[in-house]
């Protein structure tokens, strides 16, 4: 099987209340889609549309805000509002001649990540920050919707952002918001190669398609959608949180 990456160009810069089906669907049309094509996209765009931006100008920070940025060496207001986007502080740390320390927090939609995913990078203006859309999942079902209907195709729309892993250097896209991709596709009892049957294997599908968008975006490149053509997949009812492994089974 073979599949084919496209990062669309031609999206501008978003503001708050930018129509993003139209902005989006304009850029698609040279490149048109087909039945079974996936979207994804750096949620940065639905961010800024929905307007999820934040100044640093207008946060007051709390004492508790107060109190981590000493330890950390962060800006206060920044603090505030990582805990403001936060259900709860997993770990805070700095480490010995490190500039600035890292919060890793559980956010209030569940993912755990740096600093609960407040982030200061291609916000556009100095002293603000950005943070996840309150509902990737309606936000990518929105955008599903409105294209699907417009080129008349069978659609399915992955909203990313990039994570840091636990034992591995680097980042990578997860998916944070899904409109009809499955999140994880089990092939338990299913044979193997070898006719085996296989007992747990579950491949992260949604991951696995937001961390490939990654080799085609780049973070200055302006090209925040990525369209896939070639993947075979069903249409699912999944929602992002379904990919979360519950706490019960945390062993660490």
């Amino acid at each position: 099987m073979g599949i084919e990456l496209t990062a669309v160009p031609g999206i501008p810069d978003i503001h708050p209340g930018d129509d993003l089906v139209a902005i989006i669907g304009d850029a698609l049309v040279p490149l048109g889609l087909q039945d079974g094509d996936i979207l994804t996209s750096a949620h940065k765009i639905f961010s800024k549309a929905e307007g999820q931006v934040v100044a640093l100008s207008e946060v007051t920070p709390s004492d508790e805000a107060k109190r981590y940025a000493r330890e950390l060496n962060k800006d206060a207001r920044k603090v505030e509002v990582i805990l403001c986007e936060s259900a709860r502080v997993v770990k805070a740390f700095r480490h010995p001649g490190q500039n600035e320390g890292v919060m890793i927090c559980q956010h209030r939609l569940g993912f755990i990540s740096a600093n609960a995913a407040v982030d200061e990078s291609n916000v556009g203006s100095d002293e603000t920050v950005i943070l996840l859309p309150k509902d990737p999942d309606a936000s990518a079902h929105k955008l599903r919707d409105g294209l699907a209907a417009r080129f008349g195709v069978r659609l399915g729309v992955v909203i990313t952002d990039t994570f840091g892993r636990p034992w591995r250097l680097g980042q990578v896209n997860v998916a944070i918001g899904l409109a009809g991709v499955p999140a994880t596709v089990h092939e338990g009892g299913k044979p193997d190669a070898y006719g085996r049957e296989m007992m747990v294997t579950e491949p992260a599908f949604a991951d696995e398609i937001a961390t490939a968008s990654g080799l085609v975006v780049g973070k200055s490149a302006g090209t925040p959608v990525v369209r896939f053509r070639g993947l075979s997949w069903e249409t699912s009812n999944n929602k992002a949180a379904d990919i979360l492994r519950p706490s019960k089974e945390n062993v660490f």
